[in-house]
């Protein structure tokens, strides 16, 4: 955790969310500086944020979330901004978008899949038209239930 804050207020707040390595008074060069020094090091930063002092620093991460509540440049600067400001809403944002990318993979593959079976075999006269465009339909029907599982928690 980077902060502009002092030592015993980092210290506490990342006590309670069980953070092990705190920066104190961090300037925002030295918030950038740490960015891109863990993207050096070849890992995926997600920077969260809400004041101008975090703008650098959002805009470098790899994913930028501002907190709702925070001041308009970091909101603008941000990937993504957390609405009700809630701090813990940032790992949910991350859960939904790791799920949204599993489903969009399984889409694309099961389309793909299709679309490299069934056209061709169509074109070669080898399937009846009314037969392929039903698993056209079929397909497009699938990739949508799929993609309605993002609506279950977990």
């Amino acid at each position: 955790m980077a902060t502009g804050d002092t030592e015993a207020a980092a210290r506490h707040i990342a006590a309670l969310v069980g953070i092990d390595r705190v920066e104190a008074r961090a300037t925002p060069a030295r918030k950038l500086e740490l960015v891109r020094a863990l993207q050096a090091a070849g890992e995926v930063v997600a920077m969260v944020g809400d004041g101008i002092n975090d703008a650098p620093a959002l805009a470098a991460a790899d994913v930028g979330m501002a907190i709702g509540g925070g001041t308009d440049v970091a909101v603008e600067t941000a990937d993504l901004t957390l609405v009700k400001g809630d701090l813990g809403k940032a790992a949910d944002a991350l859960s939904i978008s790791r799920r949204t990318m599993r489903i969009i993979r399984e889409n694309l593959f099961w389309a793909l899949g299709y679309n490299t079976i069934a056209i061709p075999v169509a074109a070669a006269g080898r399937l009846n038209p009314m037969i392929a465009s039903a698993a056209m339909a079929a397909s497009s029907v699938s990739v949508v239930v799929n993609s309605l599982r993002l609506l279950r928690k977990g």
